[in-house]
């Protein structure tokens, strides 16, 4: 069963939301009168009803009432507030689809009062559809229901189906955040590159396409990490030299706390979320 005669109903129309629609859109899973956003800014609902298409309201009750699927796409510190706005609302569509970062399944079921749910994790490059999305569901979500919810997160690139919530946390500090990671770590090699004595137009252009053309080799070798890394590991050499140094100032190290730092805010905000929907 796929998406035909759906409506599919986007609370909240930021950066992942528009990127999930354009997905829809251009693989041409959904027409654009299929789809509704509820977004609070009236400019900017008018700039995505221009751009595809959609419908645009600033009532999120009406917005669910009208939906088969409902997707959560809002920032995760007002879900309190969203599920107020619903009005009994949300256990109308068929389907509850969240890419809200830490707000836990229960929290959802309880908000909506739709036991249909199933929470995901997408990140950033999906607004290329080049993203990678990890999910789960509840056990009331039936197969045919299952399946449309891969279709929409397969809008955004590649996804993970998971049985166990607690991988959703680990997925949001994983890859989630990673790309944050990989920014920093490009713009850190960018910056080298000019203390060196590369322009920073060149010097983007080297480390951008390092990166592209070492996570193609990658995928397409095979190999275990480790061995592509000794391979361009020669002794003695350049790279060794330069390995020893990441590994003295503690690379592996950092990198770890800093995802363990990640995957524990993505915890807290689960259970700031559960205290405000009991009212604590």
């Amino acid at each position: 069963m796929g998406l035909e005669n759906k409506t599919v109903s986007f609370i909240g129309s930021g950066i992942m939301a528009e990127a999930m629609i354009k997905g829809l859109l251009n693989q041409k899973l959904l027409t654009a009168d299929q789809l509704i956003a509820a977004e609070p800014l009236v400019d900017r609902g008018h700039e995505l009803e221009a751009r595809y298409g959609l419908r645009h309201t600033l009532d999120n009750s009406e917005a669910a009432a009208g939906a088969d699927i409902l997707v959560f796409s809002t920032k995760p510190q007002v879900i309190g507030q969203v599920l107020h706005s619903l009005k009994g609302q949300g256990s109308k569509p068929t389907l509850v689809l969240s890419i809200l970062a830490g707000v836990r399944i229960s929290t959802l079921v309880d908000g909506t009062g739709n036991r249909s749910v199933v929470r995901a994790m997408p990140n950033t490059p999906a607004q290329i559809g080049e993203g990678i999305t990890v999910w789960t569901a509840t056990p009331d979500v039936p197969d045919a229901e299952r399946q449309q919810a891969k279709m929409l997160l397969g809008a955004l690139g590649d996804e993970i189906f998971m049985a166990d919530e607690k991988f959703l946390d680990m997925a949001t500090a994983l890859s989630g955040t990673g790309p944050a990671y990989v920014f920093l770590f490009m713009e850190a090699l960018v910056d080298a590159g000019v203390h060196m004595g590369f322009s920073r137009r060149d010097a983007e252009k080297l480390v951008l396409q390092t990166v592209r053309g070492s996570v193609d080799y990658a995928q397409k070798s095979g190999l275990h990490l480790a061995e592509l890394r000794n391979q361009v590991t020669s002794p003695g050499g350049t790279s060794a030299e330069a390995i020893y140094q990441l590994e003295k100032g503690g690379l592996r190290t950092v990198l770890s706390r800093a995802v363990y730092a990640a995957f524990r805010r993505s915890v807290e905000l689960g259970k700031a979320g559960e205290k405000k929907r009991d009212g604590e």
